[in-house]
């Protein structure tokens, strides 16, 4: 819970006009016409997609270890598009921060961090722990750690472009 409450936490208030409701996380409204608008916007939706990547993770481990009765598709899980930080990457954030040296790579990492934890899911159901536990503690913690760090990249350059 307290890696949520940071997560979470503002570091600094971000106004917003007060006609216009506060944004969800994959509302695809926009705000006012304006480049400090979208900044604020994706500064928004950055800490709404680091939270939901760490919640598909959670979701993911409940599987692996038993605490979910849903199952898991590899191949579904395999899509990058398939979860909300995708469609966020694919849609909104595409739009919002497509123009950003480090959003190609942010794609690459989050599509690579797909594909370790479909080799994850795969393995498991296939009994094979040892092999499943090479890649929780390799290339899927790695993928993971990527995509944060690369949205916290790109929160913090465009702190610096406001």
């Amino acid at each position: 819970m307290e890696f949520l409450w940071r997560a979470l936490k503002p570091r600094r208030p971000v106004p917003l006009p007060v006609e216009q409701p506060a944004l969800a996380y994959g509302d695809s409204r926009s705000g006012p016409d304006s480049v400090r608008a979208d900044t604020y916007l994706a500064t928004l939706d950055i800490e709404a997609a680091i939270v939901a990547h760490e919640r598909w993770k959670t979701r993911l481990m409940d599987y692996l270890e038993g605490r979910s009765k849903v199952g898991l598709d590899p191949e579904l899980v395999r899509r990058s598009d398939h979860d909300a930080l995708g469609r966020w990457l694919h849609g909104v954030g595409a739009e919002v921060l497509g123009d950003q040296p480090a959003y190609p790579l942010l794609m690459a990492r989050h599509q690579y961090f797909h594909e370790q934890a479909g080799d994850l899911v795969e393995l498991a159901q296939q009994g094979k722990w040892d092999q499943a536990v090479q890649v929780l503690n390799g290339g899927y913690r790695f993928g993971s750690s990527q995509v944060v760090l690369l949205l916290k990249e790109l929160k913090r350059s465009l702190a610096l472009q406001s």
